[in-house]
This record gives structure tokens, C-alpha cells and sequence, in this order.
């Protein structure tokens, strides 16, 4: 007969454990989320993001650099290669010289020891013993030695153009990582300036915008009480090629900052100095590190500079602006700002470049 046995109650003890447990899950949760990490303020998501910004800049002169030796080595590679091409002729020329000269002398009765030598498949065999065969003559002589020259210059080239497409490998390869790092830091940027409402990001820009202003009146002030200069007309540009560099530099002011570029219409700090010489038809080196050896080395006093002149930043010179007068310089400053006027020593000076 089945049993009807009714459940035992819940005693009040397991009541008051299961009680206990969830009030304790309740206060755990609470006490998590009053210890959560605050969220940054407008200034420390400032500071973090014009370190990204920094850190992005040095990252993109590697960029830069890594940028112009591949396009240095590809063009070596195509050189290398249509001299492979030329030298493959040139061996296959005397090739077909050797295979004449055999030809002739099987339509006459078989071919020679000599030109059996010769035809081997070692040159050298044949140089070692030519010097003891009597029926060697010099034009056959000569045929050949031109054969192993014109085959060793080839091998040459070959292996020339094997390490450097090792090396465009190589640097293809750093590049790319640069590409990404550069890409990293400024989404990490960009993801900070995100958690910051409207407001909070006019402020910020609007402090930055006010930031430069006051840099450039220190710079004129600076300029007024040194030079005793007319600050109420423009500067003069300089005559020739600086001049002309140098009013290019000030024609894309307002431009912004981009990453890799050199322009027309956005630039990175180097690529803006490249680009304004370019239209004086000066070329210099790519990179702000680059630019530094690119003339003659003025020191770090900006009492000597004159406009025109690249001014090179900080210990790893990874930032470069132009002279302009008045204690000024023009510059693309990072990402998120624009082509603008700044105090020539709002940054550590490293080196003062005369084109």
C-alpha cells in the first residue's frame, strides 16, 4: 500500500539561512557598486587623451619613417630587377656567342675539347685547364671569361635583390604594426572623449582653443619686449625659397591634423614642413627626426632663429613646427586639432634647422 506521507515543513532554521543569504547577496551587491571606480573627470580624460595624442605623434613618425624606406627599397627592388633582366641578356648573349662557335665546329668535324670545356657546367673547370690546351684560341678564350664575369655580376644582383625584398618584407611588416599602434591610441582617445557628454567636449575645446590664443599673445608680448617689433603688421617674409615655404605653411592654417599626411588638405606635423617646402620647390626628409639633420643646425636659442626655419621638439625629436617671427611658430599640433600659430618655446627645443 503507497504511503501518504505528507512533506516535512521547512524548519525555521533553513528559513532564516536561506534569509541570511540572500540579504548578505543584496549588501555584497550594494557594497560592489559603491566601491565601482568612478568614472573620469573632464580634466583627467584630458590629460589621458593629450597623452594618447602624444604617444600617437611619436608612434606616426615611426609610421612615417617606416613609410619612406619601403617606398626607398621598392624602388631599389624595381631597379635591382630590371638590371637582372639586362644582366640575364647579357649572359644569354654570350651564351649564344659559345653555342655558335660549338655549332660551327660540329658542322666541320665535331666539337673540340676546348669547346667541350667551355660548355661544361663549370666555367672554372675550363679557366684551370685552358692555360695547358694548345688548340685554345683567344677569342673562345675570351668568350668564356666574359661568360663567368657577366654570370657572377648576375648572381650578384640576384642575391642584391633577394636581401632587399627580405628587408621590404621586414619593414612592411613594422609598418603595419606602427599603422595599428597609431590606430589603437587614438581609438582609446577618441573612446575617452566619447564618455564625456556635449558639453563636457565644447569645454574642452574650447579651453584648448583658448589655450593657443594665450600661447600665441605670450609669444607676441615676448617678441614686443625683446625686438620692440610692430606687432600690429604682419611678419615679414623672409626672401627666396624660405619665404615661399613659408607662406605656404601659413596659407593651410586652419587645416587639420591627420595622422601620415602631407598634405594638400590635412597634415601631421611633418608632413606639413615637407609639404611647404615643397612648394618652393625644396625637397627634405619625411620625418621630423629626418628634418633635424636636413640643414644646418642652429642650436637651441630661438633668438636665432629667422623665419622659415624648422624648429625640432622634445629629446626624441618627434615634433617639428616652422618659425614665423614674433617668437611664433606654425604648426600641426596632434589629432582633434587644427594647423595653427604657437608659442615657439610652449615645448622642450631640441634643435633650431636652417633650410
Amino acid at each position: 500500500m503507497a504511503s501518504h506521507r505528507r512533506p516535512k515543513p521547512v524548519g525555521r532554521a533553513r528559513v532564516s539561512i536561506l534569509t541570511a543569504a540572500a540579504a548578505t547577496a543584496v549588501a555584497l551587491s550594494a557594497q560592489t557598486g559603491a566601491h565601482a571606480d568612478p568614472a573620469p573627470t573632464k580634466d583627467q580624460v584630458k590629460q589621458q587623451v593629450d597623452q594618447l595624442n602624444e604617444q600617437a605623434e611619436v608612434k606616426t613618425e615611426a609610421l612615417n619613417a617606416s613609410v619612406e624606406k619601403q617606398q626607398n627599397l621598392q624602388k631599389q627592388v624595381t631597379q635591382l630587377q630590371d638590371q637582372l633582366a639586362r644582366q640575364q641578356d647579357q649572359v644569354t648573349t654570350v651564351q649564344d656567342s659559345l653555342a655558335n662557335i660549338a655549332a660551327e665546329q660540329y658542322r666541320n668535324g665535331g666539337i673540340s675539347q676546348t669547346m667541350q670545356l667551355m660548355l661544361s657546367s663549370s666555367p672554372d673547370a675550363f679557366l684551370g685547364q685552358a692555360g695547358t690546351l694548345n688548340t685554345v684560341g683567344a677569342t673562345q678564350a675570351d668568350l668564356l671569361k666574359s661568360f663567368k664575369a657577366e654570370q657572377a655580376k648576375l648572381d650578384g644582383q640576384r642575391k642584391e635583390a633577394e636581401q632587399k625584398l627580405a628587408e621590404l618584407d621586414t619593414t612592411t611588416k613594422a609598418l603595419k604594426a606602427d599603422k595599428e599602434d597609431v590606430q589603437a591610441k587614438l581609438a582609446k582617445a577618441q573612446e575617452l572623449l566619447n564618455s564625456l557628454t556635449q558639453k563636457e567636449r565644447d569645454e574642452l575645446a574650447a579651453a584648448e582653443a583658448k589655450a593657443a590664443d594665450a600661447s600665441r599673445s605670450q609669444a607676441e608680448r615676448a617678441s614686443r619686449d625683446t625686438a620692440r617689433t610692430d606687432l600690429s603688421a604682419p611678419v615679414q617674409a623672409p626672401a627666396g625659397y624660405a619665404g615661399v615655404a613659408m607662406g605656404a605653411a601659413l596659407s593651410k592654417l586652419g587645416s587639420w591634423y591627420s595622422y601620415g599626411a602631407a598634405g594638400p588638405s590635412t597634415f601631421d606635423c611633418s608632413g606639413l614642413m615637407q609639404w611647404a617646402y615643397a612648394q618652393a620647390g625644396v625637397s627634405i626628409p619625411r620625418t621630423s627626426q629626418a628634418q633635424a639633420g636636413a640643414g644646418t643646425n642652429l642650436g637651441t636659442n630661438i633668438a636665432n632663429a629667422r623665419p622659415g626655419d624648422l624648429i625640432i621638439y622634445y629629446g626624441d625629436q618627434h615634433h617639428v613646427g616652422m618659425y614665423v617671427g614674433n617668437g611664433q611658430i606654425v604648426h600641426a599640433p596632434h589629432t582633434g586639432a587644427q594647423v595653427r600659430y604657437e608659442s615657439a618655446t610652449v615645448m622642450p627645443i631640441t634643435r633650431i634647422v636652417r633650410i
